[in-house]
């Protein structure tokens, strides 16, 4: 009974982490642990009720497709067609008893095996060749939410068919390639906002906020996927689906295989994760699916997933190496950021050099110091982490990293604000934070004062000429001076700059106080 009684707590505990974090992933686009370590406790939960299928409940995560419909974003919709999660696995006997399995019932099965890519379902209804709705996945059975508008504002969806069909419904996948989401946080420290965890994420908030505006600006991308209904044209397989979609000026998902056997589906596979470092977007494992849309329906579903299709999960990629400075650095708002320097490595096709220790308590956390082994990783398949440090490789006494409490740019006082983790330098005028509060005021998003970016704004605080934003509008009284000195270029590249600031001064006044940086008043509010 005790044996019982400890794995009923267990799994009580699991059911809780996991709803915790599948809420977080699914409604509110953030997660505090990484996908492999939630695929772990996932797996952990699935064994146990495996093992004991008495203890399953119908509300277990489960038996339920992660995320719900979020009301207050936008009009709930109906789903014509499920959009059911899929099943992951993460051994290549799996997938084999995967594909064994249809092959017994179907000995001339075909498998398509494809990309995995990280973003956020999203399923497209067309009516007589007209897009008349685009509704996310939401709780995956019953409903999910509108959001129409802003897939009208990304590029690789199509709004009219070639041919008008009467009724044509697919899911696809909306995600944001590594060169936009790279944009998108550069802009975001810029504003002095916090920066995007992963395109994931990135690419979830901004089809379901409210101003279409921001989700063209942020250069969404979409793939398709699935046929999930249609009315007026007869389809037999997949990939005459994906043929017809195709036709139709349909982005469909690249570089697809179909294949006949284990061995097949599994080379097909590992050749997708041998490319995934050069892709320019975020993939998270491969799907194998039966293309026999017959076959499908035999095969059926789950009340959480379809059973002709199955995804392969590819484990984190983590390198060895020599972390060989902390280096800190000091943003606008005067918090001071460490930053990890070590031997170059290559994680998922990139080299990596850097990545953040964000704060004191998080270098605390790992234990780590310079001159340590440190594993690093790719957390969303692009943002380097350190994720541990192998201490029985430490040298000899290495004493513990402490950021202190003097500002590394001014020499200024620095404190640990109070219920924060964070040090933050208490001189307004350290030219770290002058260069980055300019440098903010003359982004896109606020006054965007053309021709001045961090070189620029770098080189005239550094000669003197840039104290505070208020100077940019007394540059036009030393012109002849920056044109003899060539500090941002000779004449015409100079009355060019002051023609810009000239013409900021009939910006709105919402620009003025984005550019500004009050706390707490970003662009929205």
């Amino acid at each position: 009974m005790s044996d019982i009684k400890e794995i009923k707590n267990e799994l009580t505990k699991l059911r809780k982490k996991i709803r915790k974090y599948s809420k977080q992933y699914y409604d509110e686009n953030a997660s505090d642990i990484s996908d492999y370590d939630f695929d772990l406790l996932m797996q952990r939960l699935k064994a146990i009720e495996a093992e004991y299928p008495e203890l399953i409940t119908k509300n277990s995560p489960t038996q339920k497709v992660g995320g719900t419909a979020q009301r207050e974003v936008g009009v709930l919709v109906t789903h014509d067609v499920p959009m059911l999660s899929l099943q992951d696995v993460f051994s290549e006997d799996e997938i084999r008893t995967f594909v064994t399995g249809v092959l017994s019932h179907f000995p001339s099965a075909e498998f398509v095996v494809e990309e995995k890519i990280d973003g956020l379902s999203l399923a497209l209804r067309y009516e007589n060749g007209a897009l008349v709705r685009a509704i996310t996945r939401g709780d995956g059975v019953v409903q999910g939410e509108d959001v129409t508008l802003n897939a009208r504002a990304i590029s690789d969806v199509v709004e009219t068919l070639h041919d008008s069909v009467p009724y044509f419904e697919v899911r696809g996948e909306v995600y944001m390639e590594r060169a936009a989401f790279a944009e998108v946080n550069e802009r975001q420290e810029l504003l002095g906002l916090k920066p995007f965890a992963n395109p994931r994420n990135c690419a979830a908030g901004t089809l379901r906020q409210l101003d279409a505006r921001v989700t063209k600006e942020r250069k969404l991308s979409m793939f398709v996927f699935n046929l999930q209904r249609a009315e007026g044209h007869s389809f037999t397989s997949h990939t005459d689906a994906y043929d017809f979609m195709r036709a139709q000026g349909i982005k469909i998902i690249a570089n697809y295989n179909v294949c006949h056997t284990a061995d097949e589906v599994w080379n097909a596979i590992m050749a997708i994760g041998a490319r995934r470092g050069d892709l320019p977007y975020d993939i998270d494992g491969a799907v194998v699916k039966v293309n026999d849309f017959a076959q499908r329906a035999e095969l059926g579903t789950t009340a959480k997933a379809p059973r002709w299709a199955i995804a392969y999960k590819y484990p984190p990629e983590e390198k060895e190496t020599i972390l060989r400075n902390i280096e800190l650095s000091v943003g606008r708002t005067g918090r001071i950021t460490p930053t990890a320097v070590f031997d170059p490595v290559q994680l998922c096709g990139t080299r990596v050099e850097r990545a953040t220790l964000h704060n004191q308590d998080y270098i605390d956390s790992l234990d780590v110091r310079i001159g340590d082994t440190i594993l690093v990783y790719k957390s969303g398949e692009i943002i380097p982490r350190v994720k541990a440090v192998i201490k029985e490789k430490r040298p000899k006494n290495i004493p513990p990293f402490v950021i202190g409490d003097q500002c590394p740019v001014c020499g200024s006082h620095a404190v640990r604000e109070t219920d924060t983790a964070d040090m933050k330098c208490q001189n307004p005028a350290c030219p770290a934070q002058v260069e980055n509060h300019i440098l903010n005021f003359v982004s896109r998003n606020a006054m965007d004062i053309k021709g001045f970016g961090e070189s620029a704004i770098i080189a005239l605080t550094h000669a003197g000429y840039l104290h505070d934003i208020a100077d940019i509008y007394s540059l036009h009284l030393h012109r002849d001076e920056l044109i003899s000195s060539g500090l941002i270029g000779r004449e015409k590249s100079v009355d060019n700059r002051l023609a810009a600031i000239n013409e900021s001064k009939a910006n709105t006044p919402d620009r003025l106080l984005t550019g500004l940086g009050i706390s707490g008043i970003g662009r929205a509010a």
